[in-house]
């Protein structure tokens, strides 16, 4: 007989009750107001995402990733198993208590990624990080890799929605460094979405990780340079 599911902490969020439940000793379950945002057991397209984007930087003497939503951290954990030591990881988590869990409870699923001295976390919207970093003069990131629970779909506003709308699709471009690389989770396909990217100047490759089951969706667009054709590829 399986184990039941324990409630172990929960705490409230601007969105709902954030909690998070255990399994036995490393099945972890983080929920939103009953809705399951992320399974420690099902996280290949988390890990594919985190070594896609870093695989295509991990060679520059001093990549800077942007990773935008922590989660249990196996994204931060998968990018750090390709990034060399030079590199430094910007984590942006709105909710401080996910930090907490995966410092606390799910350090064991990362071998304690947080504490890696590559990484630091920041308390704030990945948005915000990606629009100061589009400026005139800022210092650009390598990468940007965004995980957060609800990736683009066909609600998704095309031109004001902070992620994945025409208007933040020109800031990420503006904040990446030349040919840098963009990546992002979804749970499904959005043709939309990839028009956009395209759009924006990004030349797109999408992938389905793994076989069977819930197959969810990893992005990963490359910035082309002024004047390039747009391109369906790395």
């Amino acid at each position: 007989m399986a184990q039941p599911w324990h409630t172990i902490e929960t705490a409230a969020t601007t969105d709902g009750v954030l909690e998070l439940r255990r399994r036995g000793e490393r099945d972890f379950l983080i929920l939103i107001n009953g809705r399951v945002l992320m399974n420690s057991s099902a996280n290949r397209s988390e890990i594919t995402l985190g070594r896609l984007a870093c695989e295509a930087v991990a060679a520059r003497p001093w990549p800077r990733i942007l990773l935008g939503g922590l989660g249990m951290g196996l994204t931060l954990r998968a990018a750090l198993d390709i990034l060399p030591p030079s590199a430094q990881v910007v984590v942006a988590e709105l909710n401080a208590v996910v930090v907490e869990w995966c410092r606390g409870p799910l350090a064991g699923l990362t071998h304690g990624a947080l504490d890696d001295p590559r990484v630091t976390v920041v308390i704030d919207d990945v948005a915000a990080k990606v629009a100061q970093a589009a400026q005139a003069g800022a210092q650009r990131f390598d990468a940007v890799i965004i995980d957060l629970y609800e990736g683009p779909r066909a609600a998704t506003d095309a031109r004001n929605d902070p992620f994945y709308g025409s208007r933040a699709l020109t800031a990420t471009k503006a904040a990446l460094s030349p040919g840098g690389v963009f990546a992002v989770w979804g749970e499904n396909p959005d043709k939309a979405f990839e028009k956009r990217l395209t759009a924006a100047g990004f030349s797109v490759n999408m992938q389905r990780p793994g076989r069977g089951g819930l197959r969810h969706v990893v992005y990963v667009a490359q910035a082309r340079p002024a004047g390039n054709h747009p391109g369906k590829s790395l």
